[in-house]
């Protein structure tokens, strides 16, 4: 036992960092997120989303896999922030730049 958990944290940090990442999202992918995503502008929340179950980084086509300057899910838009899917808030496509972009993303404390 001790000898297969010694190999594993061996292999973890011999990974690169983003291939920790990958290993990451796979195991929430798996388990599943209850995520909240928060846009900041000039240090105020302007747009929330909840029921994230995942953020993904795009990645460019025809194998390269050259990570893009987005982010991008599926969340249901909390027009009146209040962490509750209410009647006429719907799940909604979004995506997130890398550039001039402030956000929070964080497990759902309600």
């Amino acid at each position: 036992m001790k000898y297969l958990l010694f190999t594993s944290l061996l292999f973890l940090a011999s990974c690169t960092q983003e291939m920790q990442n990958k290993i990451s999202r796979s195991v929430q992918n798996w388990t599943g997120t209850n995520g909240v995503l928060d846009v900041l502008s000039e240090g105020k929340v302007m747009y929330r989303f909840i029921r994230i179950d995942k953020l993904t980084t795009a990645t460019s086509t025809g194998g390269a896999g050259v990570p893009r300057p987005y982010r991008f899910g599926y969340g249901v838009f909390d027009k009146n922030m209040n962490y509750i899917p209410d009647e006429g808030e719907k799940k909604v496509y979004f995506e997130i730049s890398d550039y001039g972009t402030s956000y929070v993303f964080y497990e759902n404390p309600f």
